[in-house]
């Protein structure tokens, strides 16, 4: 009995490895699908990702890259560099509009058209891609022409084997600015499927057959493996320089910064803190679409700020200073609009002018009254400080002032006992002159 045991003892242990090997060889085996996640305005920092994604994709050998996109739109430059990377990939890329409430607005829109497959979440929407200029503004009736027809060109080519509706619908979003839901786009055959979400999305692709640099894949999706590509920490620092809240902050405490590094040189920590913020807010100003005459405003505000600390005006150029840097914020951030991009908040803007004039103020007003304060340096610091007669006064002999033992002579020639208590009137030479204390 005992043999017997020991015998279905092992026989389990090795139905254990086995099934235990064919569940690695089924892993290793089984599809490889890359997510990508890029959410918020078309942007540098986004493209970067997905490019850096799909060389991902490709170094790990994935069946399918799975691009989840949430945009309401952005640059048009950025936007054809994304379809390239799509378009010129080895790896089937399916764009993923998600989750529920997502939009592929503007731009958005043609990066979807541009994934070997299209799909959306319930309740999503996709369109409106009408092109406005780099900094919001309605374009000029003959260039806008020219765009449209451009982008209209490059959506007909990515929606070559789709429909007429389709193609016309695609057509529309950019010529009249048109958006539809998921289930319109679904209907019409502007996209291919509409998804749950990812594994209800990878279960509906398999078998699908795509095109993909002019050959047909058939797509094998059940079961796969699904991988998330996350952000980079800088990734993820420079996608939120897209804030112009937080641009306009960093502008703002960087010049506050450099400022104060003038007014009171020799430190390092304000200037370098300065030079950091600037860096960033350049770079995000770089992206932002902004009106860059607002930029001559806060230089105005800069200049005034530097003259109320060399010149004071008792605050008349810092409140001009203010006032030029919140005109300038505003004309900056607010008068150039692209879709995608909020706008700066006023109360913001208003409320950091109002703080940076307060702090000018406060600093010109110790500057001035440092001016008037007497002398605390070198012999003069000492006169009107008061000490002890150690050797009599007669009318000559020696006192301690502040620690230390000084030559003295009495103002009025007079006699004066040790350890009477002295005032000093003025310095001549090495000597004090100085007068009794009542």
């Amino acid at each position: 009995m005992k043999s017997l045991a020991r015998v279905c003892f092992l026989l389990a242990l090795v139905l254990l490895a086995l099934q235990g090997v064919t569940t690695i060889r089924a892993q290793g085996t089984a599809p490889l699908a890359i997510t990508l996640i890029a959410e918020g305005p078309v942007t540098p920092v986004m493209a970067g990702y997905i490019e850096r994604g799909l060389q991902i994709a490709r170094d790990q050998k994935a069946d399918i890259v799975i691009l989840q996109l949430n945009t309401p739109g952005g640059s048009i430059d950025v936007m054809e560099r994304i379809v390239a990377a799509i378009r010129n990939s080895p790896i089937p890329i399916v764009v993923y509009v998600s989750p529920r409430n997502a939009m592929a607005g503007s731009a958005g829109t043609i990066i979807t058209l541009a994934g070997h497959v299209a799909a959306m979440a319930p309740e999503t929407t996709i369109g409106a891609a009408s092109p406005v200029g780099s900094q919001g503004e309605d374009i000029g009736e003959t260039m806008e022409s020219k765009v449209k027809e451009m982008l209209k060109a490059s959506v007909r080519t990515l929606t070559k084997n789709r429909s007429p509706e389709a193609i016309k619908l695609a057509e529309e979003t950019i010529e009249k600015a048109r958006a539809v839901t998921a289930d319109e786009a679904l209907e019409i055959g502007l996209i291919d499927l509409i998804a749950a979400d990812v594994p209800d999305l990878l279960n509906q692709l398999d078998g699908r057959k795509v095109i993909v640099l002019g050959e047909e894949v058939a797509l094998k999706t059940r079961g796969a493996v699904e991988r998330t590509v996350q952000n980079t920490l800088i990734e993820q620092v420079l996608q939120l320089l897209v804030n112009p809240n937080l641009v306009f902050l960093l502008l703002s405490i960087g010049v506050q910064a450099i400022l104060i590094e003038l007014s009171s040189p020799g430190g390092w920590v304000a200037g370098f803190v300065g030079v950091v913020c600037l860096i960033l807010a350049i770079y995000g100003l770089g992206i932002l679409p902004v009106n860059w005459f607002g930029i001559l405003f806060i230089v105005l505000a800069f200049v005034l700020f530097i003259l109320e600390i060399k010149t004071p005006t008792i605050g008349a150029l810092t409140v001009a200073g203010a006032i030029s840097f919140i005109v300038g914020a505003l004309v900056l951030f607010n008068s150039a609009r692209l879709p995608g991009f909020p706008a700066v908040s006023t109360p913001l803007v208003v409320g950091m002018g109002i703080f940076i004039a307060a702090s000018f103020l406060t600093i010109v007003t110790f500057a001035i009254r440092a001016q008037h304060a007497p002398i605390r340096t070198g012999r003069e610091s000492i006169i009107g400080q008061s000490g002890t007669v150690t050797e009599n006064l007669n009318p000559r002999g020696t006192v301690q002032v502040s620690g230390e033992a000084w030559w003295a002579e009495s103002e009025d020639n007079s006699f004066i006992p040790e350890g009477a208590r002295i005032e000093v009137v003025r310095v001549e030479g090495l000597r004090l002159i100085v007068r009794k204390l009542k």
